[in-house]
């Protein structure tokens, strides 16, 4: 297990059919030394995605958090909702390569996953490398901005 140089926040959520790979996550990222603030859910009972996304979304907004992870059945429905959010860059990634693209080139801050497609060792590759992977700005950065401009109903500026 790679060590990081400073702990960051990181908060994590999940829907009933995520909740056990959030659980994996969170004990892991503990171990690895991380602040993790866990918003639920906390059992099996059927809630809905967005309320935790939301959750989540927010402490991204509020800067209470850096970082954060989000877990359902497939990832889709997380990575929608929490993409409504501002401040949030959530990236739903299957594989420790887009998790690192996510990063690099869209300096993603919310990593989305599907407890049904992806098994514990993969999810765990992709949480490591979504963590190890800086952003790399340049031209990121300017698609970035359009980005930004777009998500708050103006215009991209060339």
């Amino acid at each position: 297990m790679p060590k990081k140089p400073t702990a960051r926040r990181i908060a994590l959520a999940a829907d009933h059919g995520g909740r056990r790979l959030k659980d994996l996550l969170r004990d892991y990222l503990r171990q690895r030394g991380e602040q993790v603030e866990d918003l639920g859910t906390d059992g099996d009972e059927s809630v809905d995605y967005p309320d935790f996304a939301a959750r989540l979304a927010r402490r991204i907004e509020d800067g209470k958090c850096t970082l954060g992870i989000l877990v359902c059945g497939t990832g889709i429905g997380m990575s929608i909702s929490a993409n409504r959010f501002l401040a949030v860059r959530a990236a739903l990634c299957t594989s420790a390569f887009t998790a690192r693209m996510a990063r690099a080139h869209n300096d993603a801050n919310v990593l989305c996953l599907g407890e049904r497609v992806t098994g514990p060792g993969e999810a765990l590759d992709i949480l490591e490398a979504f963590l190890q992977t800086p952003f790399e700005g340049g031209r990121h950065a300017r698609r970035l901005r359009k980005i930004s401009a777009l998500t708050a109903g103006g215009r991209p500026k060339p």
